[in-house]
């Protein structure tokens, strides 16, 4: 199904990546100069809460009043929802500094799942990751003390991660692989991987569980053929497409696309097409009916009712 209309809302920033609502409505982005923004629920209203200091990408609700930030450059960290100073959960895991922290899910016992996209490459070079296709993306938690644990290593540049409404499983997208994976919490299958949705048309970005229950999931862009051909390449000749100017490299269509789909894996909705003043929607919330998109593209955010 192509996208009914979709409303442009211009923000005061560069590539708001994601959005996440609250209960009153108001939306909150994080754009590229390292600002945090709260939108009211008309959009007319723009307030700053506060700056990272970095590049913020996942927003998730922490709590009551605080908004958890995943910063590809400053690590997991949280802000008041009233805006106000950031405070650092962590900077590293499991080992490892993080070099690409990128999206996240909380639990309602407020543990934290969320990915560190690559080990090679951080935001600034995010298509060599995809062109080397360095499979070092990795699925972290945090949990309420503070504790980090490796959920799931060797994925195909990590990216956005959901909840089920029964806490049953973490789903954490795999932009290179075009594909969205489990990793079972609880139950027989507890510490097992397996696939929600393979095989995808497009690359997907941000995903994040609705008010409705279904797992949303964005696709960026179309697949790039040329991008399929450079990963098959000799690791030589990767590196050497990854080294030309950004315009040469493999690049993403203006075509997006976003699927709802059940915890078993069901496609219940699914929009596509081009959306006029609007590319690389890769972020995606649906709350009350209305579904936000954020993007790596714009001075905006969009949204469009069910």
């Amino acid at each position: 199904m192509h996208f009914g209309p979709v409303t442009v809302v211009p923000v005061n920033g560069y590539a708001p990546e994601d959005v996440v609502v609250d209960g009153r409505g108001r939306v909150y982005t994080g754009v590229d100069d390292g600002r945090i923004l709260r939108l009211s629920p008309d959009g007319d209203r723009i307030d700053v809460l506060g700056d990272t200091g970095g590049r913020p990408l996942g927003l998730e609700l922490y709590g009551e009043d605080e908004l958890l930030i995943c910063d590809a450059r400053a690590g997991l960290l949280t802000m008041p929802l009233a805006g106000g100073p950031v405070t650092t959960l962590a900077t590293a895991g499991a080992g490892l500094d993080f070099v690409f922290c990128n999206n996240a899910a909380v639990a309602p016992d407020g543990t934290v799942y969320f990915t560190d996209s690559s080990r090679r490459f951080g935001i600034d070079r995010w298509r060599d990751d995809l062109i080397e296709r360095t499979a070092g993306g990795r699925l972290l938690r945090r949990t309420p003390d503070g504790a980090i644990d490796l959920l799931a290593d060797g994925l195909q540049f990590a990216n956005g991660v959901a909840l089920p409404p029964d806490g049953s499983f973490v789903a954490v997208a795999e932009t290179g692989a075009c594909r969205v994976t489990r990793i079972w919490l609880h139950g027989p299958r507890a510490g097992q991987r397996d696939r929600l949705v393979d095989e995808l048309p497009g690359h997907p970005d941000n995903i994040a569980t609705g008010s409705d229950g279904l797992i949303w999931i964005t696709q960026a862009s179309p697949r790039v053929p040329a991008l399929a051909v450079a990963q098959r390449l000799p690791a030589a000749l990767r590196s050497a497409v990854r080294r030309l100017p950004v315009a040469l490299q493999p690049a993403p269509k203006r075509e997006v696309g976003v699927l709802a789909v059940t915890p078993d894996g069901k496609v219940e909705r699914e929009l596509r097409g081009e959306i006029p003043d609007f590319h690389l929607l890769v972020g995606v919330r649906e709350h009350a009916g209305r579904v936000y998109f954020g993007s790596l593209g714009e001075s905006a955010i969009a949204y469009t009712d069910l």
